[in-house]
């Protein structure tokens, strides 16, 4: 057995949410959003300099179950800065417009990051 199948789902979704420095669970991928919310946060996060790495929920939909008994948040998008649940696209598009995501970012990542876009599988 591999490394990957070896730990469970929840244990994989705790390692990103634990390990990126914003992971963002979103239904589709970064290049093609599957849904209006997805993208938004998507958006805001990219608007204000995030590094992302996201994780496409559609893939299998025990990822969705096990992230929402994670987090204790029943909707995707969800956006997570250092392991902190920050919420889905209304929040996000809020901290964005108020200069308060990038702040947010500033303070947990630094203001020399680098703005990157990356997909983690969860499966396989």
């Amino acid at each position: 057995m591999s490394a990957t199948t070896d730990r469970t789902l929840a244990d994989r979704i705790k390692d990103v949410i634990a390990t990126e420095p914003v992971a963002v669970f979103i239904k589709g991928t970064p290049e093609r959003p599957m849904c209006g919310n997805s993208d938004r946060a998507l958006r805001a996060l990219r608007d204000s300099g995030a590094p992302i790495a996201t994780v496409d929920v559609l893939l299998d939909p025990q990822i969705r179950q096990e992230l929402s008994a994670i987090s204790g948040w029943p909707t995707i998008p969800q956006v997570f800065v250092k392991g902190e649940l920050i919420g889905g696209a209304d929040i996000c598009e809020a901290l964005a417009t108020s200069g308060e995501l990038r702040q947010k970012l500033d303070d947990a990542l630094g203001t020399e990051r680098q703005q990157t876009v990356k997909t983690v599988a969860l499966t396989g």
